[in-house]
């Protein structure tokens, strides 16, 4: 079978998917290899790169270390940035991508990218960085819709934050690496899927809206999820990619 890797987004690591990877098992998608990208998680202590290209040379050394290729990636955020790099890059070893919530040059604005009604808890965010609970609290508020969940959510994220630190530095040049990106203006070769949250808080869904009309690939919305939509519909999320004709197929 060709495996499943997972890539979360700016400071978010593995653990931060939830009950994602247990319900991929049970929809027929098999185990999906969840991989930290440079200064989150498992790898919080390695430095980051300042490009989108150095993050996907990491993401492809951990992968060869657990997985052989080709791999079929889904993929948030920065984190979609990463996947579209490596499958435009070594279209070889990236046999399909499910790309949620993203956004890249030279195809969305930045205030498209990044709503501008974010920036000032942002900034807020950068000066209390070490303040978790609010930091924490304040991702909570811009990234999800789902609130039964809240109060487990804060205490889980806060003991991740504070057994595996994203440094302030790490953040900023994850950020910075994510605003300089620049795709190809081609589409990836492989199978496509982009995801869009229509409730998105933080980053606009036009920017999903904007690829598709790009790259001629196939866009889902959901209705009323936001940033985080593994985290806020995790099921549908499952039975969406478990729907795709590539999704489950075996390779020789």
């Amino acid at each position: 079978m060709t495996s499943w890797i997972f890539l979360r987004g700016l400071t978010r690591e593995a653990r931060h998917w939830g009950e994602l990877p247990a319900l991929w098992q049970q929809h027929g998608l098999g185990r999906p290899l969840t991989l930290d990208l440079p200064g989150n998680g498992t790898q919080h202590a390695m430095p980051v790169p300042a490009t989108v290209s150095g993050m996907r040379d990491a993401a492809r050394k951990l992968a060869a270390e657990s997985v052989q290729g080709p791999y079929r990636i889904l993929a948030m955020s920065l984190g979609a940035m990463v996947a579209t790099d490596w499958a435009q890059t070594y279209p070889e070893e990236v046999a399909g991508l499910v790309l949620i919530n993203t956004s890249m040059r030279p195809f969305c604005a930045i205030t498209e990218r990044l709503r501008p009604d974010t920036w000032a808890a942002l900034l807020g965010m950068a000066r209390h960085w070490h303040d978790r609970v609010r930091c924490e609290r304040t991702i909570h508020r811009l990234t999800c819709e789902r609130l039964d969940t809240r109060d487990t959510d804060l205490a889980e994220w806060v003991t991740i934050a504070q057994s595996a630190p994203v440094s302030r530095s790490a953040a900023t040049r994850q950020l910075v690496a994510a605003a300089r990106f620049q795709a190809q203006p081609t589409r990836p070769a492989c199978p496509t899927l982009l995801i869009s949250s229509t409730t998105d808080r933080l980053v606009n869904p036009i920017c999903s809206h904007h690829l598709q009309s790009a790259w001629q690939v196939p866009h889902t919305q959901h209705p009323w999820a936001g940033h985080d939509l593994p985290h806020d519909d995790p099921q549908w999320l499952c039975e969406t990619v478990a729907k795709l004709d590539w999704a489950s197929e075996a390779t020789p």
